[in-house]
């Protein structure tokens, strides 16, 4: 009845809108660093469904907004109670006669379906469990940024195959670039992921590997890129990953395998002393900083695609 487009992951994009998306929030941003975005959202208003905390998500998603001349409206836990104090379906069906646009940071990514199956208004995957978009379509500016090209650059993780990763595989692949994620066994990427990304590689050149060596992952890396073993949510975990993650540690010492110009990224907020060490993240080749904001320029092109 209402034509809409959601944006629950970069799967659901072809080679070349994932490629226009990316240039695109390059564009803005090089406009904003000159003076300035145009209002291109004005009177447009932003819903935001947060079932968890952020910093980033939260900020970049409301700068942006502002940015475009448009509006953001945040929506805590307490205010909606997702699926608790009122179904997933009736959120969706209410909130999209108020607003232009929804962004849901959530656990399940069942709830991310719910909203957009019946939101009359475009859905925008924030985070969740299985997934996390607009991270990797602000990750991929950074590597842009630091190597002036996407094409045939070397991108390695490390740790665990998680929603982060998952997705970041996905920008790789859609960009020519060559992926290796170097994580233990148990918790590599899944085997459906796994060959959707080796089939849009395919197309672009690119190539998608899984190893559990973290040294051998890294020695031919452009980037390395690590995120929390302990996701929010997961801390029950904790006792049984750590001793498993511990050599996947992005320290100076497996660092000394990677080539000196090699850069680090991770997307935040990091467990200093865990996945990464304060002298990895604080280094002179550490671009987490840019990274950060880079999440706001993304996120300014996928809501200029999707509500304008």
């Amino acid at each position: 009845m209402f034509s809409k487009r959601d944006f629950l992951s970069l799967a659901d994009l072809t080679p070349a809108e994932f490629n226009e998306w990316l240039h695109y929030a390059i564009e803005l941003k090089r406009e904003w660093k000159a003076g300035g975005n145009p209002p291109l959202l004005k009177n447009k208003t932003l819903g935001m469904i947060f079932t968890k905390p952020s910093l980033r998500t939260r900020v970049s998603f409301e700068m942006a907004m502002r940015h475009l001349g448009g509006h953001a409206l945040y929506l805590g836990p307490e205010e909606i109670g997702l699926g608790k104090r009122e179904s997933v379906a009736d959120v969706a069906r209410v909130l999209s006669r108020f607003v232009d646009g929804i962004m849901a940071r959530v656990f399940a990514h069942s709830d991310l379906v719910t909203l957009a199956q019946f939101s009359r208004v475009p859905v925008i995957n924030g985070l969740s469990d299985a997934s996390h978009p607009c991270q990797a379509l602000g990750d991929m500016i950074t590597i842009y940024e630091q190597r002036g090209a996407l094409k045939g650059v070397n991108v390695s993780f490390i740790g665990d195959a998680n929603n982060v990763a998952t997705e970041l595989t996905y920008a790789c692949a859609y960009s020519g670039a060559h992926m290796t994620l170097g994580c233990p066994a148990q918790y590599q990427l899944g085997a459906e992921e796994l060959a959707k990304a080796q089939w849009i590689a395919a197309q672009t050149g690119g190539s998608v590997t899984q190893i559990n060596d973290p040294r051998a992952a890294i020695e031919a890396a452009d980037v390395v890129y690590t995120d929390t073993w302990i996701s929010m949510g997961q801390e029950a975990e904790a006792a049984v990953k750590m001793p498993v993650f511990m050599p996947y540690q992005v320290n100076a010492q497996l660092m000394s395998y990677a080539r000196p110009d090699t850069i680090v990224m991770h997307c935040l907020p990091a467990h200093r002393g865990q996945e990464i060490t304060d002298e990895v993240a604080d280094h002179a080749n550490s671009a987490i900083w840019d990274q950060a904001e880079n999440r706001m320029h993304a996120q300014k092109a996928i809501l200029v695609k999707l509500l304008k």
